[in-house]
């Protein structure tokens, strides 16, 4: 009898397990759930923990939806903008949201992220076009970049907040030239550096030309009045020697009349080559045949004869 009932209080421990199974359904911090029954939602649980609803979900009966509750990325990329004069730039930009409402959520997108992300998406774009269109290409390189960005979180939430959705921030990546317009830009600034670079030769070469034109006439400058010192010590040092000369001349005569003989012999016989024809008892000679100069008694100077033929040299400097 016993063993009869075994099996079927089995099945009902089963029921019973599989009942309580399908009526507990836990939520994570890091997600928040929609109790749904019969297409209406009943409630909504943002809390972590362990919640129950009715069993049998598959006759559609309570059935558990979760929404993120982290905070979420939107990516957009490449997409062209025109600014104010006309020319077209490639501009990425992100969307961080968060699902702040999931009641709402659920009712205009039925808890799709990817239908929810479609529409950020489009609004993102228009919003991104009429900011751009706005300005030109330099305010987003500049201060205004924060500006344009809060301007187009503002129009945004507004948007979201009828999805449900809270936008905590939106950032522009990245601005830059179309492939074309890049290509155009490029060769602008290339012609634009070559001109500076020719003009900042050219201003190089006109101030080597003045420096090199101040070094010329400093040089000459500096050439006349070394020449001019160097006549004026040479000046002085011929006058110093005439005066140290006539001092020693008036002090000693016969001495200084040595002197000067001894001075003569040596530049007119020192190697010079010259031939010269000179009387023994020349003036010249005078203190080779007597060292105190003097002539001897009788003899006259004789005065020097030239180079002829037929006559026989008295000196000769070889």
């Amino acid at each position: 009898m016993v063993s009869n009932k075994l099996p079927a209080f089995l099945i009902a421990l089963g029921v019973l397990l599989f009942i309580a199974y399908s009526s507990l359904f836990v939520v994570s911090e890091r997600e928040q759930a929609i109790v749904i029954r019969f297409g209406e939602i009943q409630s909504v649980k943002s809390e972590p923990g362990l919640y129950m609803k009715l069993p049998f979900a598959f006759m559609d009966a309570d059935r558990v939806q979760y929404i993120e509750k982290r905070a979420l990325r939107l990516d957009l990329e490449n997409i062209r903008v025109q600014v104010n004069d006309g020319k077209f730039y490639d501009v990425d930009a992100f969307v961080v949201y968060r699902i702040a409402d999931a009641r709402r959520f659920r009712e205009t997108v039925s808890g799709d992220r990817s239908s929810a992300e479609s529409r950020l998406r489009t609004r993102l774009d228009s919003g991104l076009r009429r900011v751009y269109g706005l300005r030109g290409f330099e305010a987003a390189l500049s201060e205004e970049r924060v500006s344009m960005m809060t301007e187009i979180h503002r129009d945004l939430n507004i948007a979201a907040e009828s999805l449900g959705v809270r936008i905590e921030d939106v950032r522009i990546r990245r601005t830059d030239l179309t492939p074309e317009l890049s290509e155009q830009t490029f060769r602008l600034m290339e012609s634009e550096r070559l001109a500076e670079a020719e003009l900042i030769r050219a201003r190089g070469n006109e101030e080597a030309q003045r420096r090199r034109a101040i070094a010329d006439r400093q040089v000459v400058e500096l050439v006349s009045e070394a020449q001019r010192d160097s006549e004026i010590i040479r000046g002085e040092g011929d006058a110093e020697r005439n005066r140290i000369f006539g001092e020693a001349f008036s002090r000693d005569q016969d001495f200084f009349q040595f002197y000067r003989s001894m001075r003569a012999y040596n530049s007119a016989l020192n190697g010079t080559g010259t031939t010269m024809v000179l009387s023994p008892d020349s003036e010249f000679f005078r203190f080779f045949s007597n060292p105190d100069g003097n002539q001897a008694p009788g003899q006259t100077p004789s005065p020097a004869a030239p180079a002829t033929g037929g006559q026989t040299p008295a000196a000769t400097g070889n």
